[in-house]
């Protein structure tokens, strides 16, 4: 069926289905009424929001203003029409009870229902974190988590991932995606780096491509394949300040008395700087990608020039939100709050108090946020903003302005034609054809550190010994935000482990996930280490610990691999001649001291649930061509490193990845400046590069990203000298 037929269908149900549940007397008086402006899709988008807007009364726009979580709704669905809410999300892990596409469609549209049933019958928007696909869903395609993408350089490649996950997101009902984090992660230590495409801003604002991927171009919103995409977090929460203080005193603390070391944490920066690291990424995102909304960061800015001492939260920000994004950079879309961002606002009133205050409502709102997640405050948040509006405390034209925004996000999606989801498209989960993709971003983003004398690509026959705690672990190769928040431990996807790609090429292969069973007689060893999930604080170095999570995530965070994974490195790399070592992990994992007996080394970050795309270059049938996305530090205390630093010497720079035969770059000057890298690396193995060779690799890197071709083949050449 085509994609205007359903539209006509879903325009009959419609009628139908608001007639069903709007009262008696609203339908009634509608029919004797002369025909709304808005809702009048022949007349323009501005037309039928200044008409709505001039219908609606104050408490129906506070209520556009208000998203509630599923779980304070879902009970009871009235309290959509009750709260005339705006918006409802999902958490992460909050899903229907049955966890399937079909279930998803038909608790969205029960949802809609209720918002057309309301007077003016304003359709709901739903949103959700689909931050490396539709993670919330069973059977979704999970795709490499970002910083695996950067690792490819792919712009095409992630503008397709954002087309399949925007098929997903919105075959499930759902027109709205708080994705993707167009962050700059400058801390490995920061428990979200890898949702960020890497360290360097012009990494960032190359692989946005996803925005194109999510929303299609200008007018294609309202296709049943796209959804809103949201840059986020704006802005510099890659960028916060490591607090050693906290550190410190979260030793010898139970999990629940410890604090964030980095994640929400205070930029200490200049405007110059925060402008260079942290902004840079949104201004391609607004202009070029036309990105339909943006999410503020839960992190505090301290300008230097005023004075350190004085922080002052995203969420807070008049001068960033209102003037630097809506006005400097003229942003026209929705900004939208993180979860009870506003509650983390200081009331000077009520220092200690954690909820909702009026000051915290009104600084929010006169800030420039538009819309606000308030998961499990709707009506308080509703009640504060109404006395906080009639008090003049926040003025009708700040109202207007944010529902004005909301309204024509709404009109843009086609909700008010075609408001309610239709399962016609529901086998777009988890297809073949984006499962297809996800593995080839897989063999992509796999990158080569080390490879004496070519180790890899292994051959199928030889007989394989495999072990290491990511082998077979399906929620370890995920990550967080895959299921549940903080992602979980086993086969909490379907998918292919990176042991089961393995097994599908060779015939031979014995596992030991600890290395227990007998080495004699195997030809290689594969040992897969690195992290178990965790998500936001709770993967933060020296932060709390996930109490209620599996007993692997349970585990301080370190940089540091895990001691049962070192004892497997250390006894299958000393029995076995060729030694592999895969790292499956959402940041650099420190391998200094194992690296002398290590063969091959690989950085596979977060692959999701496609795992025969790190046997495909494994085996050779793809070859490895991704490079870091991030610097790989030598030791903890190197952290943080980042290219462009004065004092820059990683264990691997920044734009490192040695590359197997079959490997071909896009197009004449890209694969002449692969194969001058190709050289520079080849020295630094061979050790005849100069001192200053990992720097020269990543500047290389870096001008490359910003387009200075001339400037990275000279670089590269001094390296390969």
């Amino acid at each position: 069926m085509s994609t205007r037929h359903r539209r006509i269908l879903a325009a009959l149900s419609v009628a139908v289905l608001a007639s069903a549940f709007a009262p008696a007397s609203t339908a009634a008086a509608e029919s004797a009424a002369a025909p709304m402006a808005y809702k009048n899709p022949g007349l323009s988008i501005d037309r039928r929001v200044a008409d709505l807007l001039a219908r609606m009364t104050l408490v129906e726009k506070v209520g556009q203003m208000t998203q509630a979580e599923r779980a304070a709704v879902a009970d009871d669905p009235t309290r959509v029409a009750q709260w005339s809410l705006g918006s409802v999300l999902s958490g992460g892990g909050s899903t229907p009870a049955q966890n399937t596409p079909a279930a998803w469609v038909a608790m969205v549209n029960e949802l809609q229902a209720q918002a057309l049933s309301t007077r003016l019958g304003i359709p709901l928007i739903y949103g959700i974190d689909a931050v490396h696909g539709h993670g919330n869903v069973y059977g979704a395609t999970i795709f490499p988590h970002n910083v695996g993408l950067g690792s490819t350089r792919d712009a095409k490649l992630a503008e397709q991932i954002g087309h399949a996950t925007a098929a997903e997101v919105r075959a499930t009902g759902i027109p709205w995606d708080f994705s993707p984090c167009v962050c700059v992660s400058r801390d490995e230590r920061w428990g979200r780096s890898y949702e960020s495409f890497g360290e360097d801003p012009a990494l960032a604002v190359k692989m946005a491509t996803v925005i194109d991927g999510l929303q299609g171009r200008p007018g294609q919103l309202d296709d049943d394949d796209r959804v809103l995409a949201t840059a986020k977090h704006y802005a510099g929460d890659g960028y916060t300040v490591y607090d050693t203080a906290t550190a410190a005193a979260n030793a010898g603390k139970n999990w629940w008395e410890k604090k964030y070391t980095i994640d929400q944490g205070v930029n200490v920066t200049s405007r110059a700087d925060f402008n260079r690291l942290a902004l840079t990424p949104y201004g391609p995102a607004i202009k070029q990608r036309k990105v339909g909304s943006v999410m503020p960061s839960f992190s505090s800015v301290d300008w230097i020039e005023d004075g350190i001492g004085n922080p002052v939260k995203m969420h807070a920000s008049n001068e960033l939100i209102t003037g630097t994004l809506k006005g400097q950079l003229d942003f026209d879309g929705l900004v939208i709050s993180d979860w009870e961002g506003i509650h983390q606002i200081p009331d000077p009133a009520e220092p200690t108090n954690g909820g909702l205050t009026p000051y915290k409502v009104r600084v929010g709102v006169n800030a420039g946020t538009d819309m606000f997640m308030e998961p499990n405050s709707a009506p308080q948040f509703e009640e504060l903003l109404l006395a906080e509006v009639a008090a003049g405390r926040v003025s009708q034209a700040r109202i207007d302005d944010a529902v004005r925004r909301i309204l024509h996000v709404k009109f843009e999606l086609g909700l008010f034609e075609h408001p309610y989801a239709s399962a016609d498209n529901i086998d777009e989960v988890g297809s073949a054809a984006h499962r297809a993709i996800a593995r080839k971003a897989v063999a992509e983003s796999q990158v080569l550190l080390k490879n004496a004398g070519k180790a890899l690509p292994l051959r199928s026959s030889s007989k394989i010994y495999v072990a290491g705690s990511n082998a077979d672990n399906l929620g370890h190769q995920a990550g967080g935000w895959t299921m549940t928040w903080q992602g979980d431990s086993g086969a909490v996807i379907p998918g292919t482990s990176i042991l089961d790609g393995i097994r599908a090429v060779a015939p031979s292969v014995t596992y030991s996930a600890d290395a227990s069973a007998p080495t004699a007689g195997s030809d290689v060893g594969v040992v897969v280490v690195g992290e178990s999930p965790y998500s936001e604080g709770y993967g933060d170095v020296g932060g709390p610990e996930c109490g209620w999570c599996s007993v692997p995530q349970q585990a301080s965070k370190s940089l540091s691999l895990q001691a049962a994974d070192k004892a497997a490195i250390d006894k299958v790399c000393a029995a076995i001649s060729t030694c592999v070592v895969l790292v499956v992990s959402g940041r650099p994992q420190l391998v200094t001291d194992q690296l002398g007996s290590i063969d091959a080394l690989v950085a596979s970050w977060l692959p999701g649930s496609e795992g025969a795309g790190v046997a495909d270059v494994l085996f050779g049938k793809k070859p490895f061509t991704g490079r870091l996305s991030v610097s790989w530090p030598r030791s903890a205390d190197q952290v943080p490193i980042n290219v462009g630093d004065a004092d820059y010497q990683p264990l691997f720079p920044f734009g490192w990845g040695l590359r197997t035969k079959g490997a071909h770059g896009d197009g004449l000057v890209d694969e002449l400046v692969s194969l001058v890298r190709d050289a520079a690396q080849a020295n630094v193995v061979a050790g005849g590069a100069p001192a200053n060779w990992a720097a020269l690799i990543a500047d290389a890197d870096h001008a490359l990203l910003t387009g200075d071709n001339v400037k990275a083949l000279k670089l590269l050449f001094k390296a390969a000298s």
